[in-house]
């Protein structure tokens, strides 16, 4: 049974994950540029299947997830983006709301992927009918997805104490 919908926009498709991504799944997470805002530190290939494994494991467990994005002209991996419930603690709780997520390849960054591809990903959510508000948490030094966060209709809430540093809650709400 497949759980992972498929949702289109104007140049992207965003489906699940499939074995051939992880090439470019461990390059994109291996980069420097992806992990200084996410991780800090470039993932290994381990690491990375073991996120490309979990990507997977959301959608049955949950009702969502992450998304492998693709260029719809020519199939080609972009890059991640999706809803989760990480579990994290913070204050104030923010358990069982979807958290949104993206990341974009370093090649395909400022062409408007991550904003189209969010959009799309949040008509869906908000079709589910299922959840009052989503939420981001965005390094305040990570200008570009502050930017995409904007666009897309999150709102920055306040800043919290999370992994040992200050980041920024942002909420958007879905009715």
């Amino acid at each position: 049974m497949d759980f992972i919908p498929v949702v289109e926009t104007e140049r992207l498709i965003l489906s699940k994950h499939e074995l051939n991504d992880f090439p470019s799944l461990t390059r994109l997470w291996a980069s420097n540029s992806v992990a200084e805002f996410i991780t800090g530190v470039p993932s290994t290939e381990r690491e990375s299947w073991m996120r490309m494994l979990n990507y997977g494991g959301l959608w049955p467990l949950l009702g969502f997830g992450y998304w492998a994005v693709r260029d719809k002209a020519t199939g080609l991996y972009l890059g991640d983006l999706g809803f989760a419930d990480f579990h994290r603690v913070v204050e104030p709780s923010v358990k069982g709301i979807p958290e949104g997520g993206w990341v974009i390849a370093p090649e395909h960054h400022g062409q408007g992927y991550a904003t189209e591809a969010m959009k799309g990903a949040l008509i869906w959510l908000k079709s589910q009918n299922k959840f009052e508000q989503t939420i981001c948490f965005i390094d305040p030094d990570n200008t570009a997805s502050l930017r995409v966060a904007k666009k897309v209709g999150y709102v920055e809430e306040k800043e919290v104490f999370m992994n040992g540093s200050i980041t920024i809650l942002l909420r958007q709400k879905l009715n």
